[in-house]
């Protein structure tokens, strides 16, 4: 049994989004995902997906995406990303995994998970600086919304002495840009690791950055060429 994780596959069979425009890397990626994936997951393993699952608007236009991933190997957990607008509500998707067959998903929203003597905690967070962030968005309510959602999966996870890793879509750090409430918060929950996702076409940066005793990793998937990552066993 092993932890591993992914983020951003970007699938879009019940849509017309082809990833290769964003450049070759991408063309033909969910043949990559479906090859990598199954030659280094076994069935008993969990990886953590983390965000920009699918490009369906509706949960019902995602259903060939959804299906796509419950039948690679391995049990599966999702956090959200910015761009899953078909995850509306924690019910509404499981009704619709139920109804669809879709046993290996569960998804990642303000409780936690426990696997290979680790607590998975994690939320979507948010862009790290108001700069970057969106000019129509109310940065701060957006961010103080993540964090609570952090808050409330980091203390769902017992308190039984093992580590706690968090799952963000957005980098809470990144080249100088932090997110100061989700890196004060992972601080104060002793989180020593952070994988993040969001970040594409950038391949020339380090795989892990340590800031304030936080070792952030970048697990998009066309950084880790569509290959989940092994972190735990």
């Amino acid at each position: 049994m092993a932890l591993f994780t992914l983020s951003d596959t970007h699938l879009s069979f019940g849509s017309d989004k082809p990833m290769d425009i964003f450049g070759a890397r991408w063309r033909g990626h969910h043949e990559k995902i479906m090859s990598c994936w199954n030659r280094v997951v076994s069935d008993n393993d969990t990886v953590v997906v983390g965000g920009d699952i699918s490009w369906a608007m509706t949960t019902e236009r995602a259903e060939e995406d959804l299906i796509f991933i419950d039948r690679l190997r391995g049990n599966k957990i999702f956090i959200k990303g910015n761009h899953d607008y078909w995850w509306t509500t924690l019910k509404k998707v499981t009704d619709f995994f139920d109804s669809h067959g879709i046993t290996t998903i569960k998804l990642l929203q303000n409780n936690s998970f426990s696997c290979c003597g680790k607590h998975i905690c994690g939320t979507r967070g948010w862009y790290s600086d108001a700069a970057t962030a969106p000019e129509d968005s109310d940065y701060m309510k957006i961010v103080a919304r993540e964090a609570q959602r952090l808050e409330l999966s980091l203390k769902a996870a017992p308190d039984t002495g093992e580590e706690k890793i968090v799952f963000l879509h957005f980098p809470a750090y990144f080249e100088g840009y932090v997110c100061r409430p989700l890196i004060e918060l992972m601080k104060s929950h002793g989180v020593r690791r952070c994988f993040y996702g969001h970040v594409h076409g950038v391949y020339n940066i380090a795989p892990r950055t340590v800031f304030e005793g936080i070792e952030f990793s970048i697990v998009s998937a066309d950084y880790l060429n569509f290959t989940p990552l092994r972190i735990a066993d």
